[in-house]
């Protein structure tokens, strides 16, 4: 990690000066290739410049020697004139003269001609070829340019001497049937130089509008920057989520940067009312059976000869079983708040399930009937202790409120289970249809919360759906229910496939209730009259645990109070 921050230490920190160098090296990029294109440019030009040149001076040299003058050296491009049968050169310059001419000649002669050489018809055609002048001791190169060792493009011209009268040849110094080669040596240290002083100048350019360039960048970021500071600052100052930032006039980025704030900061403050809410909630739930239990226990205390102590027992087991319940709900809300994913999901038919869960409902002793219709296996993908549980919740929520009736019906629909959980009962307002799945909501605050649950069951039920990628709604009843149209949940779920080896399920068997119901259950069990207070273990079966002891949730108002209040010890 030192060895990171110690190799990044060259780069700044700051945005401003990252966009800056940034910028500059962009622009070096740029700027170099665009040099390297301009150097390459004017090389060419120069050197198409200097070709033109040495090829005026090379018909030049020639129209000299077709009138039998010999040219002086004084040249501007090096040349040399060579002939067949001749030793020496006719004539050289520009920078040749620095061989001793009677070393003998530097360049090829030609070779021997007959006939006049054709003439193009603009008059105008040369040889080229690249060679090496040769590196001979007798070359001066004191006394010009350095031109031995080097290859160069040479143009060149043959000229045969027959064209020439008798007193021409003999003034050049050839046989009448010679033939003369003109050489004109292409140097390009003129391009080159030119392409150095345009390279030295574009140096220097290129280093100033880089300079330019990355102050410009530089504060023009940092004007740029200056909303961000100030958005910046009062967020820095912000101490309480309820708190916003102010958004600048202009639309731009910095506005929706703003907005986001601000939308994070109402998020924030709502997720924070939130738990204040909770927090409440949760201890004022909790201190509720503590409150119960110690105030029955300080009274038996105070006074054990009066106190009737199974009775005392009872109350203390059925207040800390509450409490364990209440407790427990929290932790599996804080579960569900995680967002963990589900461990080792599995193919569950929920119309098994929930046949299953309808025929072990322990109902209330108002003698509810509870049926399970469906048209055949439905198969989602989840946890199965998890689905059992929200079953459990939403057929708790409606044996609670029901009045004589809660039926329950799986179906497919467009590749989705739909499960709905109807009762009879008094129903939900419209406006309380989204609150009763908000946490500890009661819609009857004077019922006792004996009666009444915790406030958690539903609220559960509809983070299980959502762990498992469906919904859980109230919607209007299906009129299925003889006795008032009651409430109806609606749990969505995701279709699956059936799983492989899995025979098809027989829709009566999977649907139907338990083929051999009790037809007398007060005969076998013992139920509390209070609906919500657990059964007595000592007493009455109990039906499959819930997953992690869960209680019955709620959702509407409890028609049927607690006929046996907690027995509390005589205080006399």
């Amino acid at each position: 990690m030192n060895a990171n921050k110690r190799r990044r230490r060259w780069w700044p920190r700051s945005v401003r000066a990252r966009a800056a160098l940034a910028a500059a090296l962009t622009a070096a990029v740029v700027l170099t290739g665009m040099g390297w294109w301009v150097h390459q440019e004017v090389y060419r030009q120069s050197l198409s410049v200097a070709e033109e040149k040495a090829r005026n001076d090379l018909f030049a040299l020639v129209d000299q020697l077709k009138q039998g003058d010999v040219p002086g050296p004084r040249r501007s491009a090096p040349y040399e004139v060579v002939a067949t049968g001749r030793a020496t050169a006719v004539a050289s310059g520009g920078g040749m003269e620095a061989f001793d001419r009677s070393a003998g000649h530097v360049l090829p002669s030609p070779p021997a001609l007959s006939t006049p050489v054709p003439e193009m018809t603009d008059g105008w055609d040369y040889a080229y070829r690249p060679l090496r002048i040769p590196d001979r001791p007798d070359y001066d190169s004191g006394s010009g340019q350095d031109l031995a060792g080097r290859t160069y493009g040479v143009l060149y011209n043959d000229i045969w001497a027959g064209q020439l009268t008798p007193e021409q040849a003999a003034a050049l110094g050839v046989r009448p049937d010679a033939t003369l080669r003109a050489y004109v040596v292409l140097v390009p240290d003129t391009s080159e130089e030119i392409a150095a002083a345009i390279d030295d100048m574009l140096l220097r350019a290129g280093l100033a509008g880089l300079l330019l360039i990355g102050a410009v960048a530089y504060f023009t970021v940092r004007i740029a920057l200056r909303p961000v500071e100030a958005v910046r600052r009062l967020t820095a100052s912000v101490t309480d989520p309820r708190e916003r930032v102010t958004v600048p006039a202009t639309a731009h980025e910095i506005t929706a940067l703003a907005d986001t704030i601000n939308a994070t900061l109402q998020r924030l403050d709502h997720a924070a009312a939130q738990q204040r809410r909770f927090v409440a909630d949760a201890a004022h739930e909790l201190r509720s059976p503590l409150t119960t239990l110690l105030t029955s226990l300080e009274v038996a205390l105070a006074y054990p000869e009066r106190t009737d102590w199974p009775a005392t027992a009872t109350t203390a087991a059925r207040q800390t079983r509450r409490f364990q319940a209440l407790a427990e709900d929290l932790l599996l809300l804080a579960r569900l708040d995680t967002g963990a994913p589900t461990t080792d999901p599995e193919t569950v038919d929920l119309s098994a399930l929930a046949s299953q869960l309808s025929g072990q409902h322990l109902l209330s002793a108002r003698k509810l009937d509870l049926t399970c219709v469906g048209t055949g296996p439905a198969y989602v993908r989840g946890d199965r202790d998890q689905l059992e549980r929200l079953l459990r919740n939403l057929l708790d929520n409606a044996a609670r409120h029901a009045a004589h009736r809660v039926q329950v019906t799986v179906r497919g629909e467009d590749e989705q289970v739909v499960v709905t959980v109807h009762d009879d009962g008094p129903g939900v307002p419209a406006e309380d249809a989204e609150r009763i799945f908000e946490r500890f909501v009661r819609l009857d605050d004077a019922r006792s919360r004996d009666q009444g649950g915790t406030g958690l069951g539903l609220a559960i039920a509809r983070d299980l759906a959502h762990r498992h990628g469906g919904t859980l709604t109230l919607v209007a009843g299906d009129g299925d229910a003889d006795d008032g149209n009651g409430a109806c949940f609606e749990l969505r779920l995701p279709q699956a496939p059936a799983p492989d080896g899995d025979p098809a399920h027989d829709a009566d068997t999977a649907l139907g209730p338990d083929p051999d119901p009790d037809p007398n259950p007060d005969s076998d069990q013992d139920l509390d009259p209070n609906p919500d207070s657990d059964p007595d273990p000592d007493s009455a079966p109990l039906p499959a645990p819930y997953p992690d002891s869960v209680p019955a949730p709620d959702h509407v108002t409890n028609s049927d109070p607690d006929p046996t209040p907690d027995p509390a010890p005589d205080p006399k």
